[in-house]
């Protein structure tokens, strides 16, 4: 018997964790003021990146005296210059749960070649936080793990006096989650992620005490051109207000205005911390609602209001692989769910973006063609 589809459809079915879905009021016109053909260096477009500096302060709240630089290469090459430049001065713990935290490892590691005490978790699963030394050592961590669904709950274990740095990568947190900035000396993220931004654009966010790291302490190893922050034992401060260190796409940047632009008009970091909550309660209905499906974070206090990742639960599934890729094929194939496939290295399943640019009533009529497209594949084997 044939199993009827559902009538209703996503306005959007864009549901990718990166690059996400564009905030909901974008469109091509809303690019028109780009300075393109124009130098970063001229009055307009170092007025346009002073700007998106500035108003990603003001949104995101963090402290007058933390510096923030646009960098290239995205979240990774915000955390690469930032560990290649600071870490070495100290003992450091990696902490990882998920593909781009255990890949900060390898770097640290393989790399550097750094004496590092690595703390691992399986997917689902977070390390336990209370054991780490962030007294003395520096720590290295994502806030929120964008392949495994699992997200710091907060920075309570964070020592207030503490000497060593935090490095967090916070790419797909950023505008959705809580940040203490108090508890974090270097975040990065990314405008592809929550904001629905570009890509290829990093950003690098330091405290005074990650400053006055990289003013005391020369690593052991060279620096190439694009990871260096400071020159003559000064930070080089003009990567802080605009001056970036090679050319950003000044179209980017005026989509990352647009975005943060939007991101005032629903009410900041409040509001854009409601919109993820909210989409993620509709998954989190349906998978109370259906004993076939569960999240793959184990504990609801470390589960991602941004990146969900879901896994099947069924026993008549024969072949768990298969059968996610299955069932997001068949979604796309109705144009109805993108890109929700769980991530290469991740355990099999599915990763549903919730973060703020999605809209609830999308993520609502998207749910019963999940529980459609899983129907009609478990009728299929």
């Amino acid at each position: 018997m044939a199993i009827e589809a559902p009538a209703t459809r996503p306005v959007n079915p864009r549901f990718s964790s990166g690059p996400c879905a564009k905030p909901p009021v974008f469109t091509l016109e809303k690019l028109s003021d780009a300075a393109l053909g124009r130098s970063h260096r001229a009055a307009v477009g170092k007025e346009k990146l002073k700007a998106a500096i500035e108003t990603t302060r003001d949104v995101l709240g963090i402290p007058a005296d933390y510096k923030i630089g646009i960098v290239p290469a995205s979240d990774t090459g915000a955390m690469e210059m930032a560990m290649w430049s600071l870490l070495g001065a100290r003992k450091v713990e990696m902490l990882a749960w998920e593909s781009f935290g255990s890949g900060w490892v390898t770097d640290v590691v393989k790399q550097l070649k750094l004496d590092a005490e690595v703390k691992l978790a399986d997917y689902g699963e977070i390390v336990d936080l209370a054991t780490v030394d962030t007294k003395n050592n520096d720590v290295v961590f994502t806030w929120n793990g964008t392949t495994s669904g699992v997200r710091v709950p907060n920075g309570d274990w964070i020592a207030e006096d503490r000497e060593g740095l935090t490095l967090c990568d916070a790419t797909s947190a950023a505008f959705a989650m809580d940040l203490p900035w108090d508890k974090l000396d270097v975040t990065t993220f990314s405008w592809q992620k929550v904001l629905g931004g570009e890509a290829a654009h990093g950003m690098l966010i330091l405290s005074p005490r990650a400053v006055e790291r990289l003013e005391s302490y020369t690593p052991a190893w060279p620096l190439p051109k694009i990871f260096r922050l400071t020159k003559g034992g000064k930070l080089i401060d003009g990567i802080f207000s605009g001056a970036t260190i090679n050319t950003p796409s000044m179209l980017a940047v005026e989509d990352y205005l647009v975005a943060l632009d939007w991101a005032q008009s629903v009410g900041g970091l409040v509001g854009l911390k409601a919109r993820a909550d909210a989409n993620t309660a509709v998954i989190a209905d349906f998978v109370d609602a259906h004993d076939w499906i569960d999240f793959l974070a184990v504990d609801p206090a470390t589960r991602s209001n941004t990146s969900v990742c879901l896994k099947f639960s069924d026993d008549r599934i024969a072949e768990g692989a298969a059968f996610a890729k299955a069932v997001a094929k068949r979604l796309e194939a109705e144009g109805v769910a993108l890109d929700i496939g769980a991530y290469r290295d991740a355990p099999s399943g599915l990763r549903i973006w919730c973060g703020g640019t999605v809209e609830t009533a999308d993520l609502e009529a998207m749910m019963p063609w999940l529980n459609w497209a899983f129907e009609a594949e478990i009728a299929a084997q």
